[in-house]
């Protein structure tokens, strides 16, 4: 008879484990960057997380083994969703950018293994993961939010949560959902076994097993049901919201850029004309009685980056266009500081009257509009001096145009901007009655980075019940109702002119007025959690109760070692 080593044995245990658990990571990755767009498979995201979840928890597998099995799950979830990154500075960018947030997710696995092994265990994944997408949002350098689980799910049931508790509680609607359908569907498996085996047990046994499963079973019922019924119950508000007794007409250009990549904005003065043509037809169908003259115009995010505050063609040209369609229109463009640094600016251009209101970006993008450490990341990439020297503006986040039927309140987030909770919540907050999204995506190309951005878009129109207007230089411009669902989109790379009647609200969601509350309060249950698990179900833990004079579970403490046996 042939004898194994009770070590390789061990060995070869772990090794099965590492073994199956980092293949789920990867493919549960893999199925959370297919549920974002332009596929909007939402319903692999939750079998992602539940994915996810149950190789984090089955069998409590190690710490070390939480980040490991985290971290895979990062790259193949990262590195097929940010191409985009390097599509014309070559892939080291994109590469770095999706170790750094592979490495947030491996601190996901390191908070969700150890949280997971408090009671309930699906609740404790969901925490553990909108805190660290909190956190990968924030920081470094006022961090990166895209990817977050929200953001999958614009084609999907559960949107309207975004309405009540804002793109945080989405997020955690998600998880949770996702979490707690595979651990039932894990507790369903292993009770099958043990039915199985049921002779083995002792009469005793049966009843309290059972008993206890049971009530566990119906606590993951309760909590796989919390997402989907929340968001059932909030959808008709939702798309009351695109019913509104005042509206206004908008139309959204899109000029198209002479040629792709990042010197697109070589020929200037050409994209500035593109943008001033295409409004010019817009007048010409307005006039011909086949379009409806819109309230306002929008342009895009550096529509004119010739700055028309300091040349006198390029304000001769937007005051033009305005005075042919009688409308304002509000203009993207560059505007240079006393200071020497350039603002990413959108200008209120009112016919003669010229510009009559201002809204500096106020979230500057690293590594495109500035570089931060630029002596260290010149290093690494020859195109590091290439990123600009923006500075954020400061000053209200609206605009108040006047509307040919009416005064409107336009709130802005630039491009960046529209990632950031707080850049939609602080328009809102100061009275906009629509959203405006100005953005840039020629760098990219035709990449899924734009209807990535788009997306952002959806989620933010269901949370604040506003309509959003996308307006691109080369695609994909939209127009998004309150419900998330677009009435208008663009192609890639052509001119085009979306317009419509849109509605405007001046009410604000529940998800406006609790603001980032949601964030802080899942936040601080997650890192509590977290703190309790360290302290009483980890091995560092059973060392303390093991220590002289700690506690014990009987109320009891330990002994000074003393020889004896006992």
């Amino acid at each position: 008879m042939i004898s194994v080593e009770p070590g390789r044995l061990l060995r070869d245990e772990r090794a099965r484990d590492w073994g199956w658990r980092t293949a789920v990571g990867a493919v549960a990755g893999g199925l959370m960057w297919a549920a974002f767009p332009p596929r909007n498979l939402w319903f692999l995201a939750v079998v992602a997380l539940g994915l996810l979840a149950v190789a984090l928890r089955l069998g409590r597998p190690r710490v070390r083994l939480g980040a490991w099995v985290g971290f895979v799950f990062g790259l193949a979830f990262f590195i097929p969703l940010l191409p985009w990154i390097g599509v014309y500075v070559g892939p080291l960018p994109w590469l770095a950018l999706a170790t750094v947030l592979a490495v947030f997710l491996a601190a996901f696995g390191v908070m969700a293994t150890v949280s997971m092994r408090l009671p309930v265990p699906p609740l404790w994944f969901a925490l553990s993961w909108v805190a660290v997408e909190a956190a990968r949002s924030t920081f470094p350098f006022g961090g990166f939010p895209w990817g977050r689980a929200a953001f999958s799910q614009t084609d999907g049931p559960l949107l309207p949560l975004a309405s009540a508790v804002g793109v945080t509680g989405l997020s955690f609607g998600v998880a949770l959902f996702g979490s707690s359908v595979a651990w039932l569907l894990v507790m369903l498996g292993q009770s099958y076994r043990r039915s199985a085996s049921d002779d083995a047990l002792s009469p005793d046994d049966r009843h309290p097993l059972r008993s206890a499963r049971l009530r566990t079973a119906m606590v993951l019922v309760v909590l796989a049901l919390v997402a989907p019924v929340a968001a059932i119950a909030l959808t008709p508000g939702s798309q009351d919201k695109n019913l509104s007794p005042t509206t206004a007409s908008v139309a959204v250009i899109q000029g198209n850029v002479p040629r792709l990549g990042l010197d697109f904005n070589a020929q200037r003065r050409a994209v500035l004309d593109n943008h001033v043509a295409q409004t010019q037809r817009l007048a010409a169908a307005v006039h011909a009685g086949t379009t409806p003259r819109p309230d306002f115009v929008v342009w895009p995010e550096n529509a004119s980056d010739i700055s028309p505050l300091t040349n006198s063609d390029a304000a001769d040209e937007i005051t033009a266009a305005s005075v042919a369609v009688g409308a304002p229109i509000l203009v993207g463009t560059l505007v240079s500081n006393p200071d020497g640094r350039y603002t990413n600016t959108v200008l209120l251009w009112e016919g003669t009257h010229g510009p009559v209101g201002r809204y500096d970006k106020h979230i500057v993008q690293p590594f495109g509009e500035y570089l931060p450490w630029r002596p260290f990341f010149r290093l690494f990439s020859s195109y590091a001096d290439m990123a600009g020297d923006f500075e954020a503006g400061t000053g209200p986040s609206v605009l108040d145009v006047a509307g040919t039927s009416g005064p409107v309140r336009v709130g802005v987030s630039t491009c960046w901007e529209v990632a950031f909770d707080r850049s939609a919540q602080a328009a809102v907050d100061q009275g906009a009655q629509i959203l405006y999204v100005p953005t840039n995506n020629a760098t990219f190309g035709r990449t899924e980075m734009t209807y990535q951005q788009l997306a952002m878009s959806q989620v933010r129109a269901v949370e604040h019940g506003r309509t959003v207007l996308v307006a691109a230089t080369s695609g994909i411009s939209a127009i998004v109702a309150p419900d998330g669902s677009i009435t208008a989109q663009s192609e890639f790379f052509t001119p085009d002119t979306l317009t419509g009647r849109v509605v405007l609200h001046t009410s604000k969601t529940l998800a406006t007025r609790l603001g980032g509350w949601p964030t802080r309060v899942l936040v601080l249950f997650a890192i509590c959690g977290f703190l309790f698990a360290i302290a009483t179900h980890t091995r560092l833990s059973s060392r303390f109760n093991r220590l002289p004079g700690a506690p014990r579970g009987d109320g009891t403490t330990t002994k000074e070692p003393d020889g004896s046996r006992d």
